[in-house]
């Protein structure tokens, strides 16, 4: 009796601790009793009842991505290509999840390519390939919308990649290429323009340059022939006033030495052969000076000869 007893205490403790469950963090147990739903068991120890209490499904609460591969779709303009899509979603009701619908993984990548043919089918291909991010909004909001019932939140979709046909894809790279050599040569003309607008700007700006230069020139050379004038004049009246003092010197010195007549008949033909300078052809010289003036050619070659 004692075997058995220790036996019946061993297994029945070995019972216990089977049914002794650890829930981890991010996750969550579903458990039914009797083929029903009992409870949603949170992190922590929990304890089932051996024998009426199961775990119907372990869930991770874990933002968890599904990767769907290429699904044909067919645009409004009846272009086949070929979208595949991936899905970020969370688990935020275990129970629902559990309940609400067969195979969930299953049917969110059915309802995920319906909804992808449905929003691609009213967009033609430009609006497709150029409109990711609305594709994306209405995608997230209807599949959001529609996995509530089996508490499941979508948070986000992409569309990881869109292949047109072949002959599209050629087709759209040389249209790229003749839009890429059309701006080319865009950027190439008003690069040229301004290059021709700088150029033009230059030439003025020298032409500016150099007359303002020229002016500069033209004044300074002014003010120098100003200035040369000037001392000129100045040169020219100091002369006239030296000569004059001169005269007068010379006309006082006659006075205070008392002059005869024949001297003053001298100063007077020297008078009139500065008056003449060397340029006059004739000079009247009156009659009672003749004699004088050849008085004094006389004397002049006699002077010269000796």
């Amino acid at each position: 009796m004692g075997w058995i007893l220790l036996a019946l205490i061993v297994i029945a403790f070995v019972i216990i601790i089977a049914n002794i469950s650890v829930v981890q963090q991010s996750r969550a147990y579903v458990i039914e009793r009797l083929g029903a739903f009992h409870s949603v068991w949170g992190v922590g120890m929990h304890f089932k009842i051996p024998f009426l209490d199961r775990i119907a499904r372990k869930v991770s609460l874990k933002e968890q991505v599904l990767d769907y591969p290429p699904q044909p779709v067919i645009t409004k303009d009846n272009v086949t290509m070929q979208i595949d899509t991936v899905v970020y979603f969370q688990i935020t009701d275990p129970k629902l999840y559990c309940y609400g619908v067969e195979q969930p993984m299953m049917a969110m990548e059915t309802l995920t390519a319906t909804t992808l043919r449905n929003i691609i089918g009213d967009l033609e291909l430009d609006q497709t390939l150029t409109s990711r991010d609305v594709i994306n909004t209405k995608m997230r909001a209807i599949l959001d919308e529609a996995t509530d019932p089996w508490g499941i939140k979508v948070n986000r979709v992409e569309l990881k990649n869109i292949l047109p046909p072949a002959d599209i894809q050629n087709s759209m790279e040389k249209q790229m290429k003749a839009e890429r050599d059309r701006r080319q040569s865009i950027l190439q003309a008003e690069g040229q323009k301004k290059s021709a607008i700088l150029i033009a700007e230059g030439e003025r700006e020298s032409a500016i340059l150099r007359a303002d230069a020229d002016k500069q020139a033209a004044i300074l050379k002014a003010e120098a022939e100003k200035q040369a004038a000037i001392l000129r004049a100045d040169g020219e009246a100091q002369a006239i006033l030296a000569v004059q003092k001169a005269l007068a010197d010379s006309l006082e010195l006659l006075n205070e030495k008392a002059p005869n007549d024949q001297v003053i008949k001298l100063k007077a033909i020297e008078a009139m052969k500065a008056v003449a300078d060397g340029k006059a052809t004739k000079l009247i010289i009156p009659s009672e000076m003749q004699g004088l003036v050849g008085l004094a050619s006389g004397i002049a070659e006699s002077v010269k000869k000796d």
